[in-house]
């Protein structure tokens, strides 16, 4: 004990005041002091020595003791216990400058903890109360979390120390202070008039520019916005001022009239620079931090600086070449490239914070509820040089930085006015140049995955894969409770998800952070979007003040009831858009699309914009239809076709459109009839869109073997409708949302009426898939000791082995099950599933496609439909009832990874 106590004597001798007794300086001789006395800055340097050598060695303790023995470390510190003796005797008198530590020092940063297994690798050190330092499991003993926080704070401290400046010696006059001042003061003054003035400038003649095209005017915005944000701060690093001059010629560049009067036509380029300079400035903006933890990482600051940098100015300068030489060369790939190598050489930062603040939980949102397919879609963006003033009033609105402007734009219009593709195109020019966001779609057509549920968890994914400040932010909020990754709960995704964070990193965020929600009206029923309409109404008020919100939607009476009138939402109605700005759109879109056709001139194009009625959507059908795709007909019959259509009792132009198409393409009668109630109702029931040769696969499936042929034979008639027809790589699905309406609705529709009420087919298809197609280890994953996260080809095995038709029935099944009666086929199909190692299977491959969480819905469904038809089937809806218990049970290791049905899941399976 006594030994132990000598040890803890001399590792801890060094935390005593620096004037109380100690055994690293010599004690004097009682009696007056015999040495001279020390001046302060000798004083300062002496005690600064005590306090960094007592850090140094407390960090080299907890970081030897995180690599093996805290006792192996005590007997270091006894061993070397005599020579830091006569090291400190001789570093007393040593100046501040001598102290400081070299980049081969022993008093280096902790090293970071990257792989380290938190659980693990922490357990208590033991009993310490009288004074040992004892392991609690024979020589080895690890670090506790409070351990590896401490040992954080200590390098934090030692780091502190090491940038303070001694006390002014007596020596240092007045007037060198002053000198010193008015030295500081000018190098600021030139730096800003150097770096600065030319974004300050930049900034005040922007504001002056009109008439311009609506994505330069997004591109300038952004533009404004990093140039303030380096304005406003307050401490730039000269280590990034080689990047700074670069901007600043970017400045200087635009600024010139040649660049000024040619920013429409070069706007592609200029939405290049304004991601670049974007990106840019949130690097330099947070340097300082980027820069403290490269160095926790141990790595060459300099040289990862000088490579970020290089990346940067390589970039603007091939942009201002390309913008000088007026060519419009496609170097987006070049752009994505540079900026994702670019971010990885930064992305330390977030894993070093990850790995540091262990008890803060992981940086990764991996498990996020994220609605797939929701995103933005270029194919539906409008023909560049329409829509000029409804754009250029939405992008002013998203620029604008006045703080009472209202969060919310709701745009509005009945059917077919081209809200959708507004909305596309804004948010396609705000990713283009660089801007902070999120697109969020509904679709008619993907109701049955439900994505109301996951709007704001959507929405904050796209964010945090948009600026590093609001991922750290999120993080933290999931590490404080792992369920809001999968939250259904609309209301505490708005306020957790996306709130919380923009609360913390508002001061961080470079220009206007803009979400746009298209198509809220097909969400479904009225109850699908009580939640977001509730959060629109009532808290979208709290926003930051950069924070917009762009609607698109039909005026449906509950949204309408919500966003019409509010205080905090601009609406903007497509159906009060001035005629002649319509007509003028159409008219350029029409010749765009039959210009080159023989028969088609001026006064055909006028017609055809007078008959659209300001309706888009019909100008787009009555293009396909004229068009030269059908044999037995010429151009300009087809076109006096659609001129003489009329609107009808009980029909709409559009409706009549839409009969005139199906007439033109499938005969009323026989069996092409028959065959086009057949496919349409398989395209139209299915409830996600698949591809044409998915669709088929399906359709080997379908009970009556008469059905068993390929969809092409009516879909290749129906281009004008659905999309997906001319280019199989894609899903088929409708072009606009009012064909389904029109389709759906046997008033309208007529003979072409398809009926919705049953989905026997799809259901007896589906459970056949699933019957054929599982089995064991479908992946063919090579361990079971890796989660689905860790296995780094899984999409591509996925891909190959999980093809779109077994995908969709895996998810599916039990939906098309419920819309079915009970049929002779279905229960057996059933039963095989549910009461067999198939079960398995498919919960396996339900793990690999993420779709754990809907697996205990889908056999609930089972058993709601079994409950109905009872008669036989006792045993099977038993074995259903023990299927939910087993998956409610074991969700979490499922979800986890695949192999855990059978490893961890399996031994809890009811019996």
């Amino acid at each position: 004990m006594a030994r132990k106590q000598s040890k803890k004597h001399r590792f801890f001798g060094s935390t005593k005041p620096p004037g109380s007794a100690s055994n690293f300086v010599s004690k004097q001789p009682q009696g007056p002091p015999q040495t001279p006395a020390r001046d302060v800055a000798s004083i300062a340097g002496t005690s600064g020595c005590f306090s960094r050598r007592a850090l140094a060695r407390m960090k080299h303790f907890f970081h030897r003791s995180n690599r093996g023995s805290v006792a192996a470390e005590i007997a270091d510190t006894d061993a070397a216990g005599a020579a830091h003796t006569q090291r400190e005797q001789n570093q007393a008198a040593l100046t501040q400058d001598t102290l400081r530590p070299n980049d081969n020092s022993e008093i280096g940063p902790l090293p970071a903890t990257h792989g380290r297994n938190a659980d693990t690798a922490m357990v208590p050190f033991g009993d310490t109360s009288n004074g040992a330092i004892e392991p609690t499991n024979g020589a080895s003993a690890t670090f506790s979390p409070v351990s590896v926080l401490v040992g954080s704070e200590v390098d934090a401290a030692q780091q502190a120390l090491y940038a303070m400046t001694p006390i002014l010696g007596v020596g240092q006059t007045a007037t060198e202070l002053v000198e010193q001042a008015n030295t500081a003061v000018a190098s600021i003054q030139n730096f800003s008039n150097t770096y600065l003035q030319p974004l300050k400038t930049f900034n005040s003649v922007v504001t002056t520019i009109a008439q311009v095209h609506p994505y330069a005017q997004i591109a300038l915005g952004i533009l404004t916005a990093a140039a303030q944000s380096l304005i406003d701060q307050a401490n730039l690093d000269s280590e990034v001022s080689n990047l700074l001059d670069t901007v600043r010629k970017v400045y200087e560049f635009l600024l010139a009239d040649d660049a000024m009067q040619n920013i429409d036509s070069m706007k592609a380029t200029l939405g290049k620079i304004a991601q670049v300079i974007s990106d840019a400035a949130r690097f330099i903006k947070n340097y300082s931090e980027t820069k403290s933890f490269w160095q926790r990482l141990g790595k060459n600051i300099v040289s990862d600086t000088r490579t970020t940098t290089d990346g940067y100015i390589r970039l603007l300068n091939d942009l201002m070449q390309q913008y000088r030489d007026r060519a419009v060369r496609d170097i987006h790939t070049n752009v994505h490239h540079v900026l994702e190598d670019l971010n990885l050489t930064r992305g330390e930062l977030n894993l070093v914070r990850g790995d540091v603040s262990l008890v803060r939980g992981d940086m990764s949102l991996e498990g996020m509820a994220y609605a797939g397919g929701a995103g933005v879609s270029k194919t539906k963006r409008c023909l560049d040089g329409t829509r000029t003033e409804i754009l250029t009033e939405i992008v002013s609105w998203i620029n604008s930085t006045d703080e009472n402007v209202p969060r919310i734009l709701w745009l509005h219009g009945q059917a077919g006015r081209g809200k959708s593709a507004i909305a596309h195109t804004i948010a396609l020019w705000l990713k283009d140049a660089g801007g902070f966001g999120s697109c969020f779609c509904f679709a008619r057509d993907r109701q049955a995955e439900r994505r109301e549920e996951k709007i704001f968890t959507t929405i904050a994914r796209d964010l945090a894969d948009r600026d590093p400040a609001f991922r750290r932010a999120l993080a933290d909020e999931l590490a404080k409770d792992y369920s809001l990754k999968t939250t259904s709960d609309v209301m505490l995704q708005w306020e957790k998800l996306i709130l919380e964070p923009l609360s913390k990193m508002s001061s961080a965020t470079i220009g206007s952070v803009a979400v746009v929600i298209d198509a809220l009206d097909e969400s479904g029923l009225e109850e699908s979007r009580r939640h977001i309409l509730s959060v629109l109404e009532s808290q979208a008020g709290d926003l930051p003040h950069n924070f917009r919100v762009f609607v698109t939607s039909r005026p449906l009476p509950d949204i309408e009831r919500v966003l019409r009138g509010s205080p905090h939402v601009k609406a903007i109605s497509l159906d009060d858009v001035p005629t002649e700005w319509t007509q003028r759109d159409i008219k350029l879109y029409v010749s765009k699309q039959l210009g080159q056709l023989s028969g088609i001139g001026e006064p055909e194009v006028r017609m055809i914009v007078r008959k659209a009625d300001c309706l888009f959507e019909w100008a787009r059908l009555a293009c396909d239809y004229i068009k030269p795709n059908r044999a037995g007909t010429t151009v300009k019959e087809r076109y006096d076709d659609v001129i003489s259509l009329q609107s009808k009792e009980g029909r709409t132009l559009l409706d009549s459109t839409y009969a005139a198409i199906l007439e033109s393409a499938i005969p009323p009668s026989g069996k092409s009839i028959e065959r086009y109630r057949s496919v349409m109702h398989q395209v139209v029931m299915t409830l996600e869109p698949l591809p044409m040769a998915a669709l088929d696969e399906m359709r080997k499936h379908f009970p009556n073997p008469q059905d068993h042929y390929n969809v092409v034979l009516i879909l290749e008639f129906m281009s004008p409708l659905l999309g997906g027809i001319v280019d199989r790589r894609f899903p088929v699905r409708a072009l606009h949302a009012s064909s389904y309406d029109f389709l759906t609705d046997h008033s309208r529709s007529g003979v072409y009426f398809i009926d919705t009420s049953c989905s026997y087919n799809l259901a007896a298809a589906t459970l056949r898939i699933l019957h054929d197609e599982l089995r064991f280890n479908i992946c063919g994953l090579d361990s079971s000791y890796s989660s689905n996260a860790e296995v780094i080809d899984l999409p591509k095995r996925i891909s190959e082995n999980i093809m779109p038709h077994f995908s969709y029935s895996c998810r599916f099944w039990s939906q098309h099950l419920q819309k079915s009666t009970l049929e002779l086929a279905l229960g057996p199909l059933l039963k095989a599933l549910v009461e067999s190692e198939k079960i398995l299977f498919w919960l396996e491959a339900m793990s690999l496609l993420d779709g754990v969480g809907n697996a205990a819905a889908a056999l609930i469904s089972a058993k709601t439909w079994l409950l109905t038809n009872q008669d036989g089937w006792m045993d099977t809806l038993g074995f259903v009832e023990d299927g939910i218990r087993f998956i409610q049970n074991s969700n979490g290791a499922i979800s986890y990874s695949a192999p855990h049905v059978y490893i961890s899941a399996l031994a809890f399976l009811p019996v």
